[in-house]
């Protein structure tokens, strides 16, 4: 949500708050009908006190506005929360954090010395994509370059079949596994 969204929610509800609270006092007789006509008087009879209300109202008026049609419920918005939306001439295309982090997984899993992989993507609000990596490799792993590898195939398969940038391909070693060897025996 934006400053001047946030601003206008924050000074809405204090102006309903407001409001409520005077038909709430004067509903149960705790304010003066009398009082509170004498002081709509002095917003209309002393000139400075009227301009000044006029102002107010004109500003409020300008930020309802604002707000009732052209609210930040953007695309931008949607983007962040659910993926990446792709337009183009015929139409548009939700790319979804899932797909990019399956798309990465099959990438992973195509490499013998890796046993199990966790992947997480963040998409930052100029829609650059950012993947986590938690890896399980066995023991013949040759990690620094398993893990370059790795970076460089997961950007190279995501430009190519989804056509987006990955700023970043982190990759996290949590543990070692020893391979299974097939038991003769069985």
């Amino acid at each position: 949500m934006k400053v001047l969204d946030k601003f206008n929610l924050a000074l809405f509800s204090v102006l309903i708050l407001i409001i409520s609270l005077i038909i709430c006092l004067l509903s149960f007789g705790w304010l003066s009908l009398d009082l509170a006509k004498d002081g709509m008087d002095f917003l209309v009879k002393n000139t400075v006190a009227n301009n000044i209300a006029l102002g107010a109202s004109i500003i409020l008026i300008l930020l309802s506005i604002k707000s009732i049609f052209f609210n930040s419920f953007s695309k931008e918005k949607i983007e962040n929360k659910e993926g990446i939306l792709l337009e183009n001439d015929n139409g548009k295309l939700l790319v979804s954090k899932d797909t990019i982090e399956s798309l990465t997984n099959t990438v992973v899993k195509s490499f013998e010395s890796a046993e199990s992989v966790m992947t997480k993507v963040d998409v930052d609000s100029e829609s650059h994509v950012k993947i986590y990596i938690t890896l399980f490799v066995y023991p013949d792993a040759i990690i620094k370059e398993l893990s370059n590898k790795l970076q460089t195939n997961v950007k190279e398969t995501i430009k190519r079949s989804l056509d987006l940038d990955v700023t970043e391909v982190n990759i996290r070693i949590k543990n070692i596994n020893i391979k299974k060897e097939p038991n003769i025996n069985e």
